[in-house]
């Protein structure tokens, strides 16, 4: 007997990458769909597809499209910047943007290494002012104005001690931030040495602003619930790396665990 098999048709398909977006107070993964586009800094948009396990999977990118049907042997294109852009349509999370270069390490054998394309590119997303807090949280309620009043919107927050930011968190069009720090136990060793244990944490709050980046809203526009056309959509992790050169402003806070406290804080822009 002579088996014979026809293929009809073959589906082959090359991807160059997925993004994970991440709840960055917890680090769990968001679950609910989400607004998430990715393009060249010039604006043309690469092709995703969001999987069953939450994840947005590269399919196609500008300037990468031989990728497509490189199976054996990918070609050796050096890396391109892409950005990445997520906005949550249920408001629980601010929208923001994620630098990305592609094409990722396509050898399996650095599968366990940060740019590998089997590993997934992680986007922390920091929570609105309407988003629920965690039981045992400390929460920071934070209002960052300029010196001359107006709000200041894209900000990124900071809760730091002893040098290891804990928390971070950004303002929204408005200037204000919810600031959650988790973990926070509910007694810890005292740095104090008449003390042997403490239910508080001594920390300093940050609040670093991009005025190229970041929006600044005038308060009666914010008092007359005014938005602007665009919510401001920064990349948090590009602020922080350029922290040293921008206007920021500190303050020191104690929090504990279950503790809410409101903090405004002002910043001078040059």
């Amino acid at each position: 007997m002579t088996l014979v098999i026809h293929e009809l048709e073959r589906v082959e398909r090359r991807v160059l990458g997925a993004l994970r977006c991440i709840d960055a107070t917890t680090g769990a993964t968001i679950e609910q769909d989400l607004e998430v586009g990715l393009a060249t800094p010039d604006g043309e948009a690469a092709r995703l597809l969001r999987n069953r396990s939450g994840l947005y999977v590269i399919t196609l990118a500008p300037g990468l499209e031989a990728h497509a049907a490189a199976f054996a042997q990918p070609p050796a294109d050096a890396p391109r910047a892409y950005v990445a852009t997520v906005r949550d349509p249920a408001g629980r999370y601010l929208p923001r943007r994620a630098g990305l270069g592609l094409p990722r390490d396509p050898d399996p054998a650095h599968a366990d290494q940060a740019g590998s394309l089997f590993r997934p590119v992680e986007v922390p997303l920091y929570p609105s002012g309407s988003a629920p807090a965690g039981a045992n949280w400390a929460v920071l309620r934070i209002s960052l104005v300029e010196a001359g009043g107006d709000r200041l919107g894209g900000a990124l927050l900071r809760v730091v001690r002893n040098g290891t930011v804990l928390a971070r968190g950004l303002t929204d069009w408005r200037g204000e931030g919810m600031l959650p720090v988790a973990g926070v136990p509910v007694t810890t060793w005292s740095d104090d040495p008449n003390l042997v244990v403490v239910n508080t944490l001594d920390v300093q709050v940050e609040a670093v602003f991009d005025p190229a980046a970041g929006r600044r809203v005038r308060a009666a526009e914010v008092a007359a619930d005014h938005p602007p056309a665009t919510p401001p959509m920064v990349d948090p992790d590009a602020i922080e790396a350029a922290r040293a050169s921008l206007p920021q402003t500190a303050q020191a806070v104690t929090i504990a665990a279950r503790r809410e406290q409101t903090l405004s804080l002002v910043l001078a822009l040059p």
